[in-house]
């Protein structure tokens, strides 16, 4: 057959067989690629899928090393790839996959200095990223490059997926206009996941991306797949197109939520861990207080230091007998954004006057151990 060598003809068989796709979509495929930001939860099985499928260029960004608490629902990685950059692992196993494709990856951030370079080399952008800072640059950068943006999310037990700027269709913006304010939305490390849920929305991400490619179907532009995993219930919501959300001329400076700041800078409400060590090291008075869940303090946590739940904290149920209100106090959670929560509630109804939150929490603290 034109076009197919004898293994391509053997790998893809099922799709040269299927109605409606055949050889002429196998081959859209073929030349084809794809930029897929985060290699985690939404970013693996999307990645495994777009490989399988046959997608002739593959782009896979993402910063992060894989860690054990990623298995549980990152499928590209084993327990023998802790420690390595996910983009690297993911590239490797991909070309196990499918030897039959380009897989490139970057072992870096996403970013403004980046992100229109990275949007405007391939046909179609995957968001399989985790922070409302990312998402916003990704769809702001598929405005700019003209490129149509598969969007994905997930927390607890639901997660959403659509399609962004097709055809003058709605963008992120349309559904979002502004970020929210820092703090103020848990992530998955905060909040959690069920394991599952990710291959599920990661999949249709992977779904609408083969479809952007190839021409078939009808793209989910213009509507919100909404899917709850404990129901196992699925709705769809129309969305409207705001022509303010294309009027957009370049990546602003500023904008993009607080993961976008630099890093270790602090804010005036928080404390870097290299200033908590050296407070420590001088034998200040700091009082400590750990914001996180109990089977998170089992795994580690900076001693001593008063254990008060982040909920019980915003309960008024907290035990924190033994602190005066007065001293240098110091929360922390895992990452840092539960603690900016604690911090607010312990001033404004318990009366803490020197109050500060860990910046990148207890995560950050063991890191630099």
């Amino acid at each position: 057959m034109t076009g197919f060598s004898t293994d391509e003809l053997a790998r893809y068989q099922r799709h040269l067989a299927l109605a409606g796709f055949g050889p002429e979509a196998q081959e859209k495929l073929k030349r084809g690629s794809v930029l897929v930001i985060g290699a985690g939860g939404l970013g693996c099985p999307a990645l495994l899928y777009l490989a399988a499928a046959g997608v002739g260029r593959i782009v896979v960004v993402d910063a992060d090393r894989v860690d054990v608490s990623n298995l549980q629902r990152q499928v590209l990685y084993t327990t023998a790839d802790a420690g390595e950059l996910k983009a690297v692992a993911a590239a490797r196993r991909l070309r196990a996959l499918n030897p039959l494709i380009a897989v490139e990856p970057r072992a870096g951030r996403f970013t403004r200095a980046n992100a229109l370079d990275l949007a405007r080399s391939v046909d179609v952008v995957l968001d399989g990223s985790d922070n409302f800072a990312t998402r916003y640059l990704v769809n702001d950068a598929c405005v700019l490059a003209d490129r149509p943006l598969v969007y994905g999310a997930i927390q607890g037990y639901e997660g959403q997926a659509s399609v962004f700027n097709w055809r003058g269709g709605p963008t992120y913006r349309c559904l979002f206009p502004e970020p929210p304010e820092p703090a103020t939305v848990p992530n998955c490390a905060e909040a959690g996941v069920l394991g599952v849920l990710p291959g599920l929305i990661g999949t249709v991400q992977a779904t609408e991306a083969i479809k952007l490619l190839t021409g078939i179907g009808e793209p989910l532009s213009g509507r919100l797949l909404m899917w709850n995993a404990l129901a196992m219930t699925t709705h769809t919501v129309q969305l409207a197109t705001d022509p303010r959300s294309r009027a957009i001329r370049e990546l602003p400076l500023e904008g993009y939520g607080e993961t976008c700041a630099a890093p270790g800078v602090a804010s005036p409400d928080e404390i870097d861990v290299a200033a908590l060590r050296a407070a420590l090291a001088a034998g200040q008075r700091v009082q400590l207080i750990d914001v996180r869940e109990e089977w998170e303090r089992a795994l580690g946590a900076i001693l001593p230091s008063t254990h008060a739940p982040l909920g019980d904290i915003e309960r008024g149920a907290a035990t924190l007998t033994g602190l005066d209100s007065a001293v240098e106090t110091v929360v922390y959670c895992a990452a840092g954004a539960r603690s900016l929560r604690a911090l607010a509630v312990l001033r404004t109804r318990v009366g803490f006057s020197a109050v500060t939150s860990l910046r990148g929490g207890y995560k950050t603290w063991a890191a630099s151990a």
